[in-house]
């Protein structure tokens, strides 16, 4: 029987493209450093590493404190190592 009082939990599932995700803290400033062509290629990335899909809190939190290994996947050098390369 349904009882308006008793607080449930439910999780709910929304599929959207990657571009469209609303990032959130220092995940948003790693985000708007991403092109729309390197945003797909994650998207192609995230997709085969979590086939079932992957939490928003985990994705946003990647963003944030894994951004180096997101570069590192699309092939993004860091301008430090540039620099040390040209140095």
């Amino acid at each position: 029987m349904f009882n308006p009082l008793k607080t449930n939990k439910m999780k709910i599932f929304s599929e959207q493209s990657l571009r469209h995700f609303d990032f959130w803290g220092g995940a948003q400033e790693n985000a708007n450093e991403l092109s729309w062509e390197q945003f797909d290629n994650l998207e192609s990335i995230l997709e085969d590493a979590y086939p079932d899909g992957i939490d928003a809190t985990d994705l946003n939190d990647m963003m944030w404190f894994e951004f180096d290994t997101i570069k590192e996947w699309l092939g993004i050098e860091d301008d430090d190592e540039e620099e040390e390369e040209n140095d």
